[in-house]
């Protein structure tokens, strides 16, 4: 059954129509085997970056400390968009209630503005490390740690937490079908017949409050850290000092560079394609999972060390 008789069927008002891959139904199933492979990767990489630090004393440090709090994210990312995913890939599941969409995109959000403050954090980490050397094991404390750790997901929870209310208080007619195979505010406040400038507002507020500020400070701390390299005299020193950071940057490219994209196109670019944006909603919440510990066990050396040894013997 394609996506516009499914729209067409439905008739209820308390639930929204997920979609797949538009034009490619009749291939869903084999669209879902790539899917599930990265998805399997993702969990599988994330869970051996966790394992690996837990286990190994000298990695009890904060730049680990750090990557354990992206790789849990990650791993929350993951888990809480494949059921519906390879739901919708595996027995054309598209329907979901209402509450349980708003609680998804509550889980999807929060969590993806808390990996961008840890990102932030992996950031001050980093600075403080090249340019506090003989300062960083007292400014970057276990007790520190935690706290930026706890103030991150209260941010995330504080500023996300409104969203399912203020969706919840909208009547939904017409067209229930969603964009992506997973619920996002951008998305379902479109649905609503009513007026949703309040709701677009807070919206964009949420993402230059967080996504915005974070970035803009990455990059700052980035250029301080750039500043403190080209004063260091050793090439040797200089070239140490560049590589600790590679794995962090390319980390921090691989998730504001889908996520601004995909906030451009929900705010700005309402004529592009339908598989335009679910593409980049893919790209959005697939791809920093995946990534992330490949970067991480290739750019590291303690945890390519441990991969190795974990896989190969």
């Amino acid at each position: 059954m394609t996506l516009r008789s499914l729209e067409n069927s439905s008739s209820t008002s308390s639930t929204f129509l997920l979609s797949g891959v538009p034009g490619l139904e009749h291939v869903h199933l084999w669209v879902s085997i790539p899917l599930c492979f990265i998805y399997l990767v993702s969990i599988l990489g994330n869970c051996t970056i966790l394992c690996i630090i837990k286990t190994e004393p000298l990695l009890h440090e904060p730049m680990y400390l750090f990557l354990s709090m992206l790789a849990l994210t990650d791993l929350g990312l993951s888990l809480c968009t494949l059921p519906t995913v390879l739901g919708i890939f595996w027995v054309g599941a598209r329907n979901i209630g209402h509450d349980a969409c708003f609680t998804q995109l509550l889980f999807i959000h929060c969590l993806s503005f808390l990996e961008s403050s840890v990102l932030l954090s992996m950031a001050f980490d980093r600075f403080v490390a090249i340019c506090r050397p003989l300062h960083y094991a007292s400014i970057l404390t276990n007790t520190v740690i935690g706290r930026m750790g706890l103030a991150s997901l209260g941010r995330s929870v504080v500023l996300i937490f409104p969203l399912p209310f203020m969706l919840k208080r909208f009547p939904y007619c017409g067209s229930p079908v969603l964009s992506h195979p997973y619920c996002l505010h951008q998305e379902v406040m479109k649905l609503a017949c009513a007026d949703i400038r309040a709701n677009s507002v807070y919206g964009l507020f949420v993402i230059v409050s967080t996504v915005g500020v974070d970035s803009l400070l990455i990059l700052l701390s980035y250029a301080l850290v750039l500043h403190t390299v080209l004063s260091i005299a050793s090439r040797a020193e200089r070239l140490k000092a560049r590589n600790t950071c590679v794995s962090h940057i390319c980390a921090v490219l691989l998730f504001y560079t889908p996520m601004i994209g995909l906030s451009v196109i929900h705010h700005f670019g309402k004529q592009a394609p339908h598989l335009v944006q679910v593409i980049m909603g893919f790209v959005y919440l697939l791809f920093p999972p995946l990534t992330n510990p490949i970067v991480y066990s290739v750019k590291t050396k303690q945890i390519r060390d441990r991969v190795t040894q974990a896989f190969c013997y």
